[in-house]
């Protein structure tokens, strides 16, 4: 007889909360304010910068911002996290490629989310389930984040620029972002 486990918080959050509510969708990416959340993960900065240059050139963001995570297999601290909510207008978080920091991104997501900040979360494909299960655990099991293709940690700075422009449609879902015709 199968018996099911008990899942773990690999993060050590505590907070617990149901709230499936999404920060409201700005429509416009034009002037706004980006902030980039590297979480320490091999080649998660090239990635981020990639997908700041694609939002310039697609949408006219204002600026971008580059922050960095202490490690990436923990949620982002609270003073960090309150200094990304106060400068930008929304924040992209990567790069989940093992199991602790795909469940940590996921994480990172949704805690802007409830403060307000709309957030796009990217983790590799074969970390996918790491984040629903952490959404699960957070009480928002339909969190929309972005899995790119596996890996990311071994590619050159021109894959990774690939990389950046697959992800660019997810990304501009997620934000609910006009697209230009």
């Amino acid at each position: 007889m199968t018996t099911m486990e008990v899942l773990i918080d690999p993060t050590g959050a505590s907070e617990r909360t149901s709230d499936m509510t999404l920060s409201l969708r700005p429509g416009t990416l034009a002037g706004l304010r980006v902030g980039l959340l590297d979480n320490t993960k091999p080649n998660a900065t090239t990635l981020l910068e990639a997908l700041g240059d694609e939002l310039r050139q697609r949408h006219g963001i204002g600026s971008v911002t580059m922050y960095t995570k202490d490690y990436f297999g923990t949620p982002v601290k609270d003073e960090l996290r309150d200094e990304i909510v106060r400068e930008c207008d929304l924040v992209v978080t990567a790069v989940g490629d093992c199991g602790s920091c795909s469940a940590a991104t996921v994480l990172d997501g949704i805690i802007f989310e409830r403060h307000g900040l709309p957030a796009v979360s990217i983790v590799s494909d074969s970390f996918l389930m790491s984040g629903q299960a952490m959404a699960s655990l957070q009480g928002f099991p339909g969190y929309d984040f972005l899995a790119a293709t596996h890996p990311i940690a071994s590619l050159s700075a021109e894959e990774l620029k690939n990389r950046a422009a697959e992800l660019m449609a997810g990304v501009e879902r997620i934000l609910g972002a006009e697209v230009a015709a």
